[in-house]
């Protein structure tokens, strides 16, 4: 059996990419995040873990031995902003946790580093100046590197969900580095991924339901900590749970029972509801992964994570590199 190969994971939020890159054979040394809830899932389903509630931008490597001269940096990143690209650094925090990871990589200085954040930062001339620090930096430290973009759905998730995927190695294993491949010939449709546990409590229509919910899931949204309640996303994704007979405007607290009747109107209001964990079946979190707190605060951390089957194929993907033969 090949050894476990070591990371650091940043803004590890509830644990999405971290457990993905376990299942592929990733050990992490030291998980990081700001937020104390996002901690206590991490330490909740994995109390061995070394996990660090701390800001990034406070994170001093040399006082954490154990992260330096890993294997892998990685970071699953709040998406940057547009407005970003033409501010300062610091009066986006968003942007600013992108530069301080970068920054990571000169004092732990990682055989490879993964950043996960949105498509439009690997092409759009409105992040040109930040995705022009980004490689310079990589380039100085002699890493070379690699944009893509990954759809969540094809890796098995029930989701329409675009990654843009930034991948750097030292030299000597970036040759032997190949974005995933899908895993998947047909996507999964919402209906297939929620028909049993919409049926859990005995409500005769989740078949009926199932059937014509035949579309993949939009985007889940997690929304910022600033918003109110927990909803599934802005208008336009509103309307696409909608035509699935879907109520996006708020979360259920529990899935229909037998005396449910499904009124199949087109009003959203009277549609029905899913719930936090049926959320979390949508961004393929293992069944037996606990997301801890209050409803909102629960959809935040899945909204916001990357879905554990990417992480999973872009952590084989990188473990086929990083044991590859080095050139002499």
């Amino acid at each position: 059996m090949a050894e476990r190969l070591g990371f650091v994971d940043v803004c590890a939020g509830a644990g999405g990419l971290a457990s993905g890159l376990e299942r592929a054979g990733f050990s992490p040394v030291l998980l990081l995040d700001n937020k104390e809830q996002a901690c206590e899932t991490l330490r909740t389903n994995r109390p061995r873990w070394k996990v660090l509630c701390e800001d990034l931008i406070d994170f001093l490597p040399e006082d954490h031995p154990e992260s330096l001269d890993v294997d892998l940096l990685s970071a699953g990143l709040p998406r940057v902003k547009a407005s970003a690209a033409v501010g300062r650094a610091d009066s986006e925090p968003e942007l600013r946790l992108l530069t301080a990871t970068v920054y990571l990589v000169h004092a732990i200085r990682p055989r490879a580093l993964l950043l996960e954040n949105l498509p439009a930062l690997l092409d759009s001339p409105a992040y040109a100046e930040i995705r022009g620090f980004i490689e310079a930096e990589l380039s100085h430290l002699g890493y070379r590197f690699r944009w893509f973009v990954l759809n969540a759905a094809d890796f098995g998730v029930p989701q329409e969900r675009m990654q843009g995927v930034l991948v750097a190695l030292q030299e000597p294993w970036f040759d032997a580095f190949v974005p995933p491949a899908p895993t998947v010939g047909e996507h999964v449709s919402v209906g297939r991924a929620l028909h049993r546990s919409m049926g859990a409590r005995g409500w005769p229509e989740a078949d009926v339901w199932a059937s014509q919910a035949r579309a993949v899931a939009p985007t889940l949204v997690g929304g910022s900590d600033n918003r109110g309640g927990a909803d599934l996303g802005p208008t336009g994704t509103k309307r696409a749970w909608a035509r699935m007979g879907v109520n996006g405007g708020a979360l259920a607290d529990q899935v229909p029972g037998p005396d449910y009747h499904w009124p199949r109107s087109d009003d959203m209001a009277h549609m029905l509801k899913i719930t936090v964990d049926q959320a979390a079946e949508l961004q393929s979190f293992p069944p037996d992964w606990r997301i801890t707190g209050q409803k909102t605060a629960r959809y935040r951390q899945i909204g916001h994570a990357t879905p554990p089957p990417v992480g999973t194929a872009l952590g084989v993907a990188l473990a086929t590199a990083l044991r590859s033969p080095v050139r002499a």
